[in-house]
């Protein structure tokens, strides 16, 4: 008898994703094929996880690992995840969702959130890690066992190493994939504050979202309140277009994020649908910036948000090497042989963002995983939000809008420019120094950090990495940036983590408009922009028709007159 992921649930179809087989559920994630525990032949692991301060239970991910060779002959309660377990609940009124998606034999993602309560593992003799995490707050924690023939009990204890919402500062991720119902067991695991799940998704052209191919079960635009820190708003819309005309012609992806009404529209052309979001009080976002069509939608569509921190950022080893348009030369972003690196990505994403920047597009940075489709935590990569005067999810959407923000993938950061707090317009009439000031605290040493002014980094800060009293390692700033015209400032630190990959926090741009010394974007960043929307016009033409193609000449129009005045 087989089970499959507790998010997955209907219709099961094998398909290829980037050359790997994985079992598609028609209303659910990507996950591999997962056999029923032989229990017969386990022994009970009981364990739980806590505070290791209070001492309190509290909720988690937790990972399972046989540190013994496979089996020459599997046993069947591990076939599809080998050396991978899973735990559930030892409560009745407990939850436990398990994970399992892969995209190659390195790059597995294989977890069991769990509620604040015992969990249960039934487990063949052997020696295991336990592995248990928190969101970002917390440290990692490890703990070795050894399983015999009799039941083992075991204590995981996570240390927190810095407590955000008690600072003003609030979670979330705009890019969610997994299914509402498993949504608060996960977010409380996770420590995210709010999740957008996008539960009407389409991929075919012309097809609106009222009848999308990859919709969840019909939602209303009510708010899912999971307690009063933790919110799920589920009313949230993914275009992700590969085919037109029932033709494979990729487009890509833009999200209409907390609107109220499910569109009857399909795309492209997609200015109705910027129209509609915005009426309605809703976000768009920029998925991935590398996507065929995304340089022609953010001066069309008038787009609010881009994912800094990106669903091909994860925890599992950095795998889509070659995805979509590459680099252009002047960015000089990190490569091997293999194609590009995931420092590579991560640079490509932010210099494209400063591009855009540079060009007046004044997007405010997201984070998201696109967990329930790819081997990643939810919230791996996060955006907090400020919010001084405490939590509610209006605050926190509005707070967004404004880019009050930073993004992460590990430490955290809280930074003003002239006393005013990241998002900020400072107008001025003339040259200035401006103080640069605030904190970052990391979970591991900081590498080091850097202050970036309309795209250069102009000041680079050795960390202080002083420790605390909750093991976290702290930096003060206080530095002084000479700003002569119009620019915008952010701050951006890397940490080296324990595989010796790198995690960073990126802070939200403070524009600075100086009275006749406007922004200049340079020459190179404008030429990238027009030459990638000439590359896609070529290509669509004789596939999207007239309305479709007109968007593309518009966003044309936009790049080619804002050379006139690039440097």
């Amino acid at each position: 008898m087989m089970r499959f992921d507790a998010s997955a649930r209907g219709l099961l179809f094998l398909v290829l994703i980037a050359g790997e087989p994985c079992w598609h559920a028609a209303d659910g994630p990507l996950v591999d094929w997962l056999p029923t525990p032989n229990e017969v032949s386990a022994t009970e692991l009981r364990g739980e996880i806590v505070d290791a301060t209070s001492g309190q239970r509290i909720a988690a991910r937790l990972y399972i690992k046989s540190e013994d060779p496979r089996p020459a002959m599997p046993d069947p309660a591990t076939a599809g995840t080998w050396p991978w377990f899973f735990a559930r609940s030892a409560d009745e009124g407990g939850s436990a969702v398990t994970y399992h998606v892969r995209r190659s034999a390195a790059s597995v993602e294989t977890h069991t959130t769990l509620s604040a309560d015992p969990f249960i593992a039934q487990l063949p003799a052997g020696r295991y890690t336990l592995i248990a995490e928190c969101g970002k707050e917390y440290q990692t924690a490890q703990v070795p066992v050894e399983v015999g023939d009799q039941p083992v009990a075991t204590s995981i204890r996570l240390r927190r190493w810095i407590d955000m919402n008690a600072l003003g500062w609030y979670s979330g991720e705009t890019h969610v994939h997994r299914q509402v119902d498993d949504l608060p067991n996960i977010m409380q695991a996770e420590h995210l504050n709010v999740a957008l799940p996008l539960t009407y998704w389409v991929t075919r052209a012309g097809t609106p979202p009222s009848q999308g191919d990859k919709n969840s079960p019909a939602i209303k635009p009510e708010l899912i309140r999971v307690d009063a820190t933790h919110v799920i708003y589920p009313m949230n819309t993914e275009y992700e277009i590969f085919s037109v005309g029932g033709k494979g012609h990729t487009l890509g992806a833009i999200f209409a994020l907390n609107h109220k009404t499910v569109f009857n529209q399909g795309v492209p052309p997609v200015g109705e649908i910027a129209r509609q979001t915005h009426q309605q009080g809703g976000l768009l976002e920029l998925d991935k910036h590398n996507w065929p069509w995304s340089m022609m939608l953010v001066p069309v569509m008038k787009v609010d948000l881009y994912e800094l921190t990106n669903n091909h950022v994860w925890r599992a080893p950095f795998y889509f090497r070659d995805f979509g348009t590459p680099p252009p030369a002047y960015m000089q972003v990190e490569l091997d042989d293999r194609g590009m690196t995931e420092r590579g990505w991560i640079d490509y994403t932010m210099q494209n963002y400063y591009a855009l920047l540079n060009c007046g597009f004044r997007m405010r940075p997201t984070a998201g995983t696109a967990s329930g489709v790819h081997p990643v935590p939810l919230g791996f990569g996060r955006v907090y939000v400020h919010l001084p005067d405490g939590f509610s999810y209006a605050k926190w959407i509005d707070g967004l809008d404004q880019g009050r923000s930073f993004v992460t993938t590990g430490p955290m950061l809280d930074v003003k420019v002239a006393g005013n707090p990241a998002g900020s317009t400072i107008t001025a009439t003339g040259a200035a120094d401006y103080q640069v000031t605030g904190w970052i605290r990391s979970a591991r040493p900081l590498a080091r950090i850097e202050v970036v002014s309309a795209g250069e980094v102009v000041k680079t800060i050795v960390p202080q990495n002083t420790t605390n009293s909750t093991t976290a390692y702290e930096t003060e700033l206080d530095v002084t940036i000479p700003v002569s015209g119009s620019t915008w400032l952010a701050v951006r630190c890397f940490e080296t983590a324990r595989d010796r990959r790198e995690r960073f926090a990126h802070s939200s741009p403070t524009h600075i408009d100086i009275a006749g010394k406007p922004l200049q974007p340079r020459r190179v960043e404008v030429e990238y922009l027009v030459a990638r929307v000439k590359e896609e016009l070529a290509r669509h033409e004789g596939v999207l028709d007239a309305a479709a193609l007109s968007e593309y000449r518009a966003a044309l129009e936009v790049y080619q007159g804002l050379l006139r005045d690039a440097k």
